[in-house]
């Protein structure tokens, strides 16, 4: 592992800061994306209105697309980019398993 200190040289420690940022904002977008999504769409069903399930599901498609898109593939980059950093490797216990847990749970929104 990578030691963290005063020895790494601030450039790589902004590298490793900007990564971190990048992957917890990531998964804040899918977790509030996602919801918001499956709100939106409940309300809308809930009413039984045809067109206005249709116009909400068209919303939520382009929010989809640009927002839970985005942080998906964003991810699993910074992910093995903050790994790669810290000397992380990919096979270690916690990071195995939740790398299985995502590809699980991304095969299962298709």
């Amino acid at each position: 592992m990578v030691p963290f200190g005063p020895s790494i040289g601030r450039t790589a420690m902004t590298y490793y800061l900007l990564l971190k940022y990048l992957h917890v904002l990531g998964a804040i977008i899918l977790l509030g994306t996602g919801t918001g999504i499956a709100f939106f769409m409940l309300m809308a069903h809930r009413t039984g209105d045809a067109s206005y399930i249709a116009r909400t599901a068209a919303t939520v498609v382009l929010a989809d697309f640009i927002f839970t898109a985005t942080a998906a593939v964003a991810q699993p980059v910074t992910g093995f980019l903050l790994a790669q950093q810290t000397g992380l490797p990919l096979t270690e216990g916690w990071v195995l398993i939740s790398l299985l847990l995502y590809v699980l749970a991304r095969s299962g929104c298709r």
